[in-house]
């Protein structure tokens, strides 16, 4: 594909979407099209998945199977049309938040998420991921500042470690896809690290382009 694809993961309250914007201008200036999304969402289907996901008590397999549903939607409409054109596509959540969250935090095991990933998108992985860091004590801390939570941020704090050493697991096991930040540090200095792999990627796809 022609775009790259770039994915924004981390548990609930470590910072990531604050720096989607700031990515999206970076990519504009360089002259690169970006596509900005989400996921569960992104499609009309998408967007009432999501609301479902967030809004109902379900069970873990129930969970999985409604996330790789809006995922398939997801990417035969928005995600791969979008690549092919040779934009840039900015995810805030990919499978690697299935295989935390679901995999990790309900505690399905990677090899159940493996076999789900195989089958909807088979072979395709994002070209970068960013992965935002925080304990979870401080993650559930800025999470309650912000009011009102919904039925995923109000997980236990075992839940929120579960998930995040699933993270962390797939980030020691592909360090070449998955940059990890930790956002303890400040807003500018997160900011500055992330640029600087957003930067990196785009100086490469700059000398590889036919």
């Amino acid at each position: 594909m022609k775009g790259k694809f770039i994915t924004f993961e981390g548990i609930d309250g470590a910072g990531k979407s604050s720096h989607i914007d700031a990515v999206k201008a970076f990519l504009s200036d360089r002259g690169i099209a970006v596509r900005s999304t989400r996921e569960p969402g992104g499609t009309m289907l998408g967007e009432r998945i999501r609301a479902l996901f967030l809004e109902n008590s379900m069970s873990a397999h129930t969970e999985a199977l409604l996330v790789f549903a809006a995922r398939r939607e997801h990417l035969e409409r928005v995600v791969w049309p979008a690549l092919e054109e040779g934009s840039w596509v900015l995810c805030d959540r990919f499978t690697d938040a299935s295989f935390a969250y679901q995999g990790g935090g309900r505690e399905l095991g990677a090899s159940v998420i493996a076999k789900l990933a195989d089958w909807v998108h088979p072979e395709f992985q994002p070209d970068l991921t960013l992965l935002f860091d925080l304990p979870p004590d401080a993650a559930r801390a800025r999470v309650d500042g912000r009011g009102v939570v919904d039925r995923i941020e109000q997980e236990s704090a075992a839940f929120h470690t579960r998930v995040r050493e699933a993270y962390l697991a797939r980030a020691r096991n592909e360090p070449e896809r998955i940059h990890v930040f930790d956002t303890r540090a400040s807003l500018t200095i997160v900011r500055e690290q992330v640029l600087a792999s957003i930067a990196a990627l785009a100086d490469h796809a700059a000398t590889v382009r036919p």
